[in-house]
């Protein structure tokens, strides 16, 4: 590498900013019929592709409790929020300055035990209950559609080790 291109990099490197943090709520339920569990989807509201809710920190509350009032405030879901995070993706944002930021979401669970018939962004997004694979389809950050996968590995998982507790065992009687 010539001088000018290491120099050249280095003040690009210089000048770029860390990711801007963020906090967001994959919200999922289960059907009522089925018990098929699906995930929620919603349009952002300045390019409408499909997000999930989320947002910047807030003073005195946890990463995971902004999770949950973002699922609220956006999206008019109330539930239970896991305290642990699933994982991270980034995206680009465009400020409404016209500056553009790379943004880390960390992303919590949340259980929907209720949908709210009035909430701040009522009317401002379409929102959709959909299934993981949907899900993943929709989405354009490489790393958010590989949490929803994960996420619906994990609930296989569980539904499966739930379904193994309720299954008596079989003894056999042995044969005189």
């Amino acid at each position: 590498m010539t001088l000018f291109a290491r120099l050249a990099s280095d003040v690009q490197l210089m000048f770029r900013r860390p990711p801007r943090q963020q906090y967001g709520a994959l919200c999922y339920r289960a059907k009522k019929k089925s018990g098929e569990i699906e995930v929620l989807l919603m349009t952002s509201r300045d390019t409408g592709r499909w997000v999930i809710p989320k947002g910047w920190p807030m003073t005195r509350k946890c990463a995971h409790e902004v999770a949950m009032q973002e699922a609220f405030e956006e999206a008019g879901v109330r539930g239970v929020v896991e305290t642990e995070t699933l994982g991270a993706y980034t995206y680009s944002k465009v400020l409404r300055d016209g500056v553009q930021v790379i943004c880390k979401v960390q992303v919590y669970a949340l259980e929907a035990t209720d949908m709210a018939k009035n909430f701040k962004e009522k009317g401002e997004r379409r929102i959709e209950w959909v299934s993981f694979d949907e899900a993943a389809g929709r989405v354009h950050e490489p790393e958010l559609r590989h949490l929803f996968l994960a996420f619906k590995q994990r609930m296989g998982d569980r539904l499966a080790a739930k379904a193994a507790k309720q299954i008596p065992e079989v003894r056999q009687i042995p044969a005189e």
